[in-house]
């Protein structure tokens, strides 16, 4: 596939037409035709059809419609890229935990990009599992989330203790009494994407109370599980510092027992001895009492000097 292929390719999907498509490229309708015809053969697939009512497209033809849009977002961007870094700007690639990177790469990386202006920050969401491989093809350059299983080629360093606490609405069953582990695995769980991970502090605890997984409804933000809560739909697992102010005003209950909170920290995964400086550097620093207060705060990121990758999920 070539990004002229795509690009004639996405030009059909938004115009619905070879012939719209053929004018918005300002080439001829045998070209575009040329085009989806190559990409046909290469892919063993019709994509689409004509019918009366205009263009069907095959389920082959749906999906690379996503695809083809990505890839040239992905293009345009390397560009971009490519360019700024031949005008002496760096770019430092940190993929994240969905946990971290909803409640404490904001304020982190408002306060470490700020330090630079010679440094772009382009955060991504990451399995956990997949941090060290990530690392190791250099596709980023610094991990923060969970602590993997490292080896040795990979240096580990604490950043922040946290604490998950459930919660739930003030109205809820489990409200101002002390839960066992067979009412919590009663409840109805509402949770953020950091659940679906392999590792991480939200699984080991749906692990240890053998949460059914009827039981669970994952969210696409923890925010949004949160707000669910909020409405009495269920329990909530939770950072116990961004639901405190909830909890104090009453809208929230941060529910008591033995099973319902968890200590764990999150860590800063480098390559051992030939990280990128600016890797090198964000991990040091986001282990001080500056980065730390950053996270907790949680402010947003200036735009001039965060530009997160997109990243589509489906869920099924």
């Amino acid at each position: 596939m070539t990004p002229t292929q795509l690009r004639a390719y996405s030009a059909v999907v938004r115009q619905g037409s070879v012939k719209h498509a053929a004018a918005e490229l300002s080439v001829s309708e045998s070209a575009v035709s040329l085009h989806i015809g190559q990409l046909r053969k290469e892919l063993g697939d019709q994509l689409f059809t004509r019918t009366a009512a205009g263009l069907a497209f095959t389920p082959g033809g749906l999906r690379l419609a996503s695809r083809a849009a990505e890839l040239l977002g992905l293009q345009d961007i390397t560009v971009l890229e490519v360019s700024a870094a031949g005008k002496g700007r760096r770019l430092l690639r940190v993929g994240a935990s969905s946990l971290f990177a909803e409640h404490g790469a904001p304020g982190l990386i408002e306060l470490f990009a700020g330090r630079a202006d010679d440094l772009d920050v382009e955060l991504s969401v990451r399995n956990p599992g997949a941090f060290g491989a990530l690392l190791l093809s250099r596709s980023i350059d610094v991990a923060i989330g969970p602590r993997p299983a490292a080896g040795p080629e990979l240096e580990c360093r604490p950043v922040m203790n946290y604490r998950i606490v459930l919660v739930a609405g003030p109205e809820h069953p489990l409200a101002g009494v002390r839960a066992s582990a067979g009412q919590l695995r009663e409840q109805t769980w509402l949770l953020g994407p950091s659940a679906a991970a392999d590792m991480g502090a939200v699984p080991a605890l749906l692990h240890r109370l053998a949460i059914p997984e009827e039981h669970q409804q994952i969210f696409q933000s923890h925010a949004a599980a949160i707000e669910e809560a909020k409405r009495g739909k269920g329990v909530a697992a939770a950072l116990s510092f961004t639901v405190a102010p909830e909890v104090r005003s009453g809208h929230l209950v941060q529910l008591a027992g033995p099973y319902t909170g968890l200590e764990a920290t999150w860590h800063s995964l480098t390559l051992a001895g030939k990280p990128t400086t600016a890797a090198a550097e964000l991990a040091r620093f986001a282990a001080t009492p500056r980065a730390i207060q950053a996270m907790m705060r949680g402010s947003g990121v200036n735009v001039g000097h965060f530009k997160p990758s997109v990243h589509v999920t489906l869920w099924s």
